[in-house]
């Protein structure tokens, strides 16, 4: 009887001290996988961390980028907001397109005050026999009627507003431009699609399919993306 019960006693002890060591190992071998992971999702390529360091602060530098500021700076000096944005090629299309608009308008600006003056010179000395003003007349206008001195008149007048018209819509256009692009500046373009489109197949109607998924990411998670 005493024999049986230390036998007993030798058995509780002995699996007493398999379950502590068997416990002792999966705890270790959990805390180690558990820092794999951990080293793994920090721990970078050496000859990635050049180009992550680099997009890391490129977001960073355009999650402060404020479109309103390029909005007002565009509205103050054309061309001041696509350099704000950092798109110094536009500035020479902006200022280009601007002189088209201010170009015509000088042309019919100048020509509308000469034909003006022609005609009521004209007008004055038929109907009022008052000739002194005819020999201020331009030597290119001097032979031209009344009526198509009028119509010239009416012409360049029309083509001088036209002008200004075009030049206000220029203007906006390049407000709206960097308007735009300033704000594209601040979102995510990396190689991770929010939508993908992949070919599938259906194996309950045995037929090809289109498989759509879709990504929905956090604006705070976009830095760490950068990282993948």
């Amino acid at each position: 009887m005493v024999l049986f019960k230390k036998t007993k006693n030798y058995l509780f002890i002995l699996l007493l001290s398999c379950s502590s060591f068997l416990f002792a190992q999966t705890k270790e071998s959990t805390s180690k996988n558990k820092s794999i992971v951990l080293t793994e999702k920090i721990i970078l390529p050496i000859a990635d961390s050049g180009k992550i360091k680099k997009r890391i602060v490129d977001s960073i530098k355009y999650s402060n980028h404020d479109p309103r500021k390029a909005t007002r700076r565009s509205l103050i000096i054309p061309g001041w907001g696509q350099a704000y944005n950092g798109e110094y090629w536009k500035i020479p299309i902006v200022y280009g397109v601007l002189a088209i608009p201010a170009v015509t308008y000088i042309y019919n600006q100048d020509y509308y005050k000469k034909t003006k003056f022609a005609y009521e010179a004209k007008f004055k000395a038929e109907n009022y026999k008052d000739s002194s003003d005819l020999a201020a007349i331009d030597q290119e206008l001097v032979n031209l009627s009344t009526s198509s001195l009028q119509n010239y008149r009416n012409q360049f007048r029309r083509n001088r507003d036209y002008s200004i018209l075009f030049f206000i819509i220029a203007w906006g256009l390049q407000v709206a431009d960097a308007t735009v692009f300033a704000h594209l500046k601040q979102f995510n373009v990396s190689n991770d699609l929010s939508m993908q489109i992949n070919p599938t197949f259906n194996p309950n109607t045995r037929t090809p399919a289109l498989s759509v998924s879709f990504n929905f990411r956090d604006q705070q998670k976009k830095v760490l993306a950068l990282s993948k």
